[in-house]
């Protein structure tokens, strides 16, 4: 009985292992972002221009605020202004959304809100490209922002920092924050 026992255990344990599927890149780096769930950090731009100097001059803090298996929502303070929400999305096809959510401050929707993008490359664990996608760009165009339409936003996460960067030709734009300084629950 004991030996039928311990088969079984065996056979359910290859065949759990034979029917899990392999976690992807991008599986790999959203929960390496769940796990800062709870964590507030502190930043500083440390790629940018002459119109970044608003975030220069702000204290800037992200709070990863609510994750669950499908959903990260982390917002990001400029100082006092509290209007933006990067909101991270798994996809059905194995890849990641980042959309970024504006809002005033009593709370309704900017004009310009929900743009962003889906990878397209499977990225790495610690790394992943949103290239703008087709939604955006029509946002974008309407509001007489056509420059935005080929953006690329980057997500990125090591052991020291999680970094988000804005690029397109002729601008690049990186906030850095220190997961050794500021990490708060």
């Amino acid at each position: 009985m004991k030996a039928i026992l311990v088969l079984c255990a065996l056979l359910g344990l290859s065949a759990a292992s034979a029917t899990a599927a392999p976690q992807t890149p991008a599986d790999q780096f959203f929960a390496r972002l769940t796990a800062l769930c709870g964590k507030t950090l502190t930043g500083r731009v440390v790629a940018g221009d002459a119109a970044d100097e608003p975030f220069r001059k702000s204290a800037l803090v992200m709070t990863v605020a609510s994750c669950d298996a499908r959903e990260i929502r982390i917002p990001f303070r400029v100082g006092e202004d509290r209007s933006r929400t990067w909101i991270v999305t798994r996809l059905e096809g194995g890849g990641l959304r980042l959309k970024h959510d504006h809002r005033h401050a009593d709370g309704v929707e900017d004009e310009l809100s929900r743009y962003g993008g889906d990878t397209v490359e499977a990225g790495t664990a610690q790394l992943q490209r949103f290239p703008v996608d087709a939604e955006s760009k029509a946002m974008f165009t309407r509001l007489d922002r056509v420059v935005s339409n080929t953006n690329v936003w980057s997500l990125g996460l090591t052991d020291q920092a999680f970094t988000y960067e804005l690029s397109r030709p002729g601008r690049l734009f990186r906030v850095s924050f220190d997961l050794d300084k500021g990490a708060q629950p």
